[in-house]
């Protein structure tokens, strides 16, 4: 779906504070460092807790490899000021059903600052612009009550609750399902709201 719109890794989003990439070798040391907390991996279904030595580097490698195949997009986020420092990451895996999932992991270091809605944001519309996908689902733990706002903020909608198996916890989890349709998101872009924060090194897919 994105090999022919992103063919390497020059796509750079930019945002006031953020800066999203592809992740690259040398972020591996500040993946695992975050990675590695049991309050980040507990929220997430692919972060195993402790997190293996190498594990940062072969998710880099993953989500390398995925970019430049088109069957997902994984960015690093960094903060443009303090020296772009390495806040986290965002990811979603598309699907030839037109739906895309969304996954993000911030450094706690990072949270309630706000960065997690501005770069899910800027990253959903990235998708919706790069793609022909239809709709990006997300899910929740019913206890990651910051994570659903982050999603709300952005114009998630709940759909349904249900119990979920997180490979990475090894167990089923209590789970809220959020969607963001491609007309919804669209709505505030046809009202004039400014919605897609500048982006380089990729064409869309309207112009594909």
């Amino acid at each position: 779906m994105l090999k022919d719109l992103i063919s390497d890794d020059t796509l750079q989003i930019e945002t006031g504070r953020l800066r999203l990439r592809w992740p690259r070798a040398s972020d591996a040391a500040a993946i695992t460092k975050f990675a590695s907390l049991a309050e980040v991996a507990n929220m997430t279904a692919m972060i195993p807790h402790p997190y293996p030595v190498g594990a940062a580097e072969a998710f880099i490698m993953k989500a390398r490899s995925e970019n430049a195949e088109g069957c997902g997009l994984t960015l690093a986020i960094l903060q443009k000021a303090r020296a772009q420092s390495f806040v986290g990451v965002v990811g979603a895996r598309l699907e030839a059903t037109g739906i895309a999932e969304l996954g993000y992991a911030l450094s706690p270091a990072f949270w309630g600052k706000g960065l997690a809605t501005e770069a899910a944001r800027a990253f959903v519309g990235a998708v919706f612009r790069l793609t022909s996908c239809v709709s990006i689902r997300a899910r929740v733990r019913v206890d990651n009550a910051s994570s659903r706002r982050v999603l709300e903020k952005i114009g998630f909608a709940f759909v349904d609750r249900g119990f979920d198996f997180l490979p990475a916890r090894g167990s089923n989890f209590l789970c809220d399902h959020l969607e963001l349709a491609r007309g919804r998101w669209l709505s505030p872009w046809k009202s004039g709201e400014k919605h897609l924060p500048p982006m380089s090194g990729q064409r869309t897919a309207e112009r594909s």
